[in-house]
């Protein structure tokens, strides 16, 4: 047979389909197995329309005069009312089987590719008319029960009060989106369960309630292809996820005038758009999101703590079925010591209880000797390590953020972090902007995924223009902290970004985390030895973090730390000496010293910091400052909290020389400071400089318009302070100044309205402070934030400084500093 002949029995075999579809076509509105059979048929053309392409591809030129047979097939059996036979007949004919009408009427098969793709739409076609008829015709609603809810848990404890907040949310009218966070293993998807079953939410939702877990990677479609299945209708071909959205909202409309209930449960970051798209405009839908996450973009609802003692205990008695096992031979202080290490975390608590189950005396014995000698809840079982370290998963794609929170760790247990810590070390570590704002960008991650808390101790109107986070402070769950010493302990030591030495004398040796399946082990012999007391070997850890007390004050001075840039020093001691080992730490550039007792600690030998050329920045907090050396590169200094009387006392050298390059001074709750010395004045490079809540503080250095570089100026609270220099006028560069609740400050000075670069002035709490007329010279000041009655004082000149804008904000009584 010819290559013409083959072909032209292919084309009858076509014009016989042709004729097959307009038959089903005709029938296919009204009947649903005959638009299955449309379907059907349509997917047998592709391997016809390959024959045609290959038989095509061996003539030079194959003409076969059949579109006139096409047209009169057509013609017989197509209603011209019909719009889908249309559309299929004129993809037939418009090049991609019909062309050249002009010179023989052939058909040539111009593009496979492109013929399916065409094949493709005609099944979306078909597929969304009986989408669409198919809800038309069902006039009730699909669900014939709730999908997916998982069975109700048989026992909880600790969630009535978020309980109750929720339900009340849910059985309001309208429609939200209600966010549940918290840290892993506190019980949100228990709580989410246990709602679902409740009575009066049932009442309410009846069969309408939708119960599926998003995961890291949702799978979207999936998830609605297993919806639209549990409905019984026919599950659509989603081509993308935004098709599949648009599905399930003509779905979920059906039972629209029914209130609906959609549970997302443990939905990840960067998931916040797809809620958004399930956000569809239905009366009375509610969405309840499970998430460790808190999602700025929506209101958090409700935020889960871990549990109070007393729940706790109750909880480890059901798992442990102490009632059951003859249990009343464990001790009840053993129990207790138990349950607190688990910190109120349920999960921590179910796993231990039910490892714990069963077991002899001397197995629980044993793990209450290894808690009292500080070994972690992790160190005895590797279950709950395995699950806890699935918290940290939402960390895996942001490198920087995840060594950010192992930094967190390096502090100690039940004290809060403060933050300016964090910006000085994370700004060296990892190149951070020297404001601290992407260091605050990444802690309000952190909080977010609830991996730490912030909390600001006392709120100051200028803190937000000023980048000032001497109020802020972060604290986290002791397990989180466990977990991240355990992520900083998987290489060798002599390896490792990150060492942690513990000395004190509850402990009785030096401990350090140690990796050895999963343990916490003591091992002073072989940590010696690595440090080089017998090879010379060196930790090339970036960050040494050693926590002390009397007894050990000074013994890890055989320490060689060559390669450390971060020094943090947790004491709890009275006196503290520096171990000349520290003179080798050629590389240090961030010191950070924070005595945990109630008097500061009195630091010696303080004068070998001079020796460290890198050293740029040093947080003290509950310290009796000595006299400084001479730290030629020090750019910050942070006093919290500490005596002072000694720190600028100087006999052989000038305070510039000590600190040549200082650019910022902060003094902060430094209760014994009467009166900052002259000699401060010196310091040119200065730019910020911050004296607040030092209470006893009477005057300013009548010098103080030395500071030319001076850019900030912070009094704030300080309440003794009766008077500002008169040569603050000087001060060319000086843009933001804060005297707030500076109460006794009676009048600023005339050379006042010399500060031509003021953009920001506070001055709440200073309405007895007189202001002298030169004050209409500021012209570049902005924003005047002050109270009500001080606002008042200003209201004459308010008319000259056409640019300034008054503002009076809202106070926040905070005393939290107390703690």
């Amino acid at each position: 047979m010819s290559s013409a002949t083959q072909i032209l029995a292919l084309t009858t075999r076509f014009h016989d389909i042709l004729n097959k579809i307009s038959q089903i076509v005709e029938k296919a509105r009204n009947n649903k197995r005959t638009r299955r059979l449309l379907r059907s048929t349509l997917k047998d053309l592709t391997p016809l329309v390959k024959d045609i392409n290959q038989y095509n591809q061996h003539l030079d030129q194959p003409r076969v005069e059949i579109n006139s047979l096409i047209q009169e097939n057509v013609a017989c059996k197509c209603s011209s009312n019909n719009t889908l036979w249309n559309k299929c007949l004129s993809w037939f004919r418009n090049g991609s089987y019909v062309v050249d009408d002009e010179d023989s009427q052939s058909l040539t098969v111009k593009d496979v590719k492109e013929t399916l793709y065409k094949v493709r739409e005609i099944l979306e076609l078909i597929n969304n008319e009986n989408f669409e008829q198919k809800l038309n015709e069902d006039g009730g609603a699909p669900f014939k029960s709730p999908f997916g809810v998982p069975e109700n848990p048989d026992f909880t404890v600790g969630l009535d009060i978020p309980f109750t907040k929720l339900k009340m949310e849910l059985l309001k009218d309208g429609s939200s989106t209600l966010v549940l966070t918290g840290l892993g293993g506190l019980g949100k998807t228990t709580l989410a369960t246990k709602l679902c079953w409740d009575e009066h939410v049932k009442a309410k939702f009846k069969e309408n309630m939708i119960f599926v877990t998003f995961s890291k990677t949702p799978m979207l479609k999936i998830i609605i292809e297993r919806l639209f299945e549990h409905c019984e209708y026919p599950v659509p071909e989603f081509q993308t996820d935004e098709d599949a959205v648009n599905k399930l909202g003509l779905l979920l409309k059906k039972v629209e005038g029914s209130p609906l209930l959609l549970v997302l449960d443990d939905v990840w970051p960067n998931s916040e758009t797809l809620i958004e798209k399930l956000q569809f405009q239905i009366s009375d839908f509610k969405i309840l999101v499970t998430s460790r996450v808190a999602f700025p973009r929506f209101s958090t609802t409700c935020v889960l703590k871990p549990l109070v003692y007393e729940d706790a205990v109750i909880l480890f008695h059901h798992y442990a079925q102490m009632e059951k096992n003859n249990s009343n031979i464990i001790d009840k202080d053993l129990v207790e010591k138990v349950v607190k290490n688990c910190k109120g975390l349920p999960l921590a608590i179910k796993v231990t209880a039910t490892s714990l189950r069963n077991r002899p005396y001397d197995f629980w014995r044993k793990m209450g000797k290894e808690l009292s000698q500080g070994h972690s809840i992790l160190d005895s079982n590797t279950e709950l390590l395995t699950l806890l370290q699935k918290i940290l998963d939402v960390l895996e794609d942001n490198l920087i953020l995840k060594e950010c929170f192992k930094d967190l760790a390096l502090f100690p247990e039940d004290h809060r972090i403060p933050v300016v810590a964090l910006i000085y070390m994370w700004t060296e570590l990892y190149e951070l902007d020297d404001n601290g704002i992407e260091a605050m960008e990444i802690i309000d991650k952190l909080s977010s995924m609830n991996l730490a808390h912030v909390s600001i101790t006392r709120k100051n109107a200028s803190d937000a223009d000023d980048y000032n986070y001497n109020n802020h402070f972060i604290s986290l769950h002791d397990l989180v902290r466990d977990l991240g010493i355990y992520e900083s302990t998987k290489e060798p030591i002599e390896q490792r970004k990150r060492v942690i030495i513990d000395m004190n004398e509850n402990k009785r040796e030096w401990c350090i985390r140690e990796k050895q399946q999963g343990l916490m082990i003591r091992i002073l012999s072989k940590f010696l030895t690595l440090c080089g007391k017998h090879n010379h070997q060196q930790l090339n850890a970036r960050i040494l973090s050693v926590s002390t007390d009397d007894s050990y004050a000074s013994n890890w001075s055989q320490i060689q730390t060559a390669q450390t840039e971060v020094l943090i020093l947790n004491l709890h001691t009275k006196q503290y000496l520096f171990p000349e080992s520290m003179e080798k730490m050629s590389k240090l550039k961030v010191l950070i010293i924070t005595n945990y007792g109630f008097h500061p600690s009195e630091l010696n030998n303080f004068e070998i910091l001079d020796s460290l050329q890198s050293l740029t920045r040093i947080r003290l907090e509950r310290i009796s400052v000595p006299t400084f050396g001479t730290l030629k590169n020090l750019k910050k200094l942070s006093l919290y909290m500490c005596n002072t009387s000694l720190a600028f006392e100087k006999d052989n050298i000038l305070i510039s020389d000590a600190f040549p390059n200082l650019e910022e001074l902060n003094i902060d709750y430094c209760k014994d400071l009467v009166e900052l010395p002259n000699a401060v004045c010196d310091i040119i490079p200065l730019k910020k400089l911050s004296v607040t809540n030092c209470h006893k503080l009477s005057a300013l250095p009548q010098d103080i318009g030395k500071l030319e570089n001076l850019e900030l100026l912070r009094l704030s609270s300080c309440t003794d302070l009766e008077e500002i220099p008169n040569s603050i006028g000087k001060l060319s560069n000086l843009r933001h100044l804060d005297i707030s609740n500076c109460i006794s400050l009676s009048s600023l000075p005339e050379e006042f309205g010399n500060l031509c670069n003021l953009r920001n002035l506070y001055m709440s709490s200073c309405a007895s402070c007189e202001l002298p007329f030169s004050v209409v010279n500021l012209l570049n000041l902005k924003v005047l934030t002050c109270d009500e009655e001080t606002a008042a004082s200003w209201e004459a000149f308010q008319p000259m400084l056409p640019n300034m804008k008054i503002e009076v904000p809202h106070v926040d009584v905070n005393l939290n500093w107390l703690h």
